[in-house]
């Protein structure tokens, strides 16, 4: 999974999420999406941060479950 964000202005662009601390910003001041590992497609288009982080943290807990 890969998360990407981009400011809320227009004409911005995606870049990928490495940590809170690479932000110049809050979370609330960005777009969030998030993507499938090769990039190909858009699992949650863009949202806010908290919903993004709920669905990245399902989907993990789901694919590592059965281990």
């Amino acid at each position: 999974m890969v998360i990407q964000y981009k400011k809320k202005t227009p004409n911005s662009k995606w870049i990928k999420y490495k940590g809170k601390n690479t932000l110049k910003q809050s979370v609330g001041k960005y777009w969030w999406r998030l993507l499938n590992s090769e990039k190909t497609k858009v699992v949650m288009p863009q949202n806010t941060y908290n919903k993004i982080i709920k669905r990245f943290r399902t989907i993990e807990y789901f694919k590592h479950r059965g281990k």
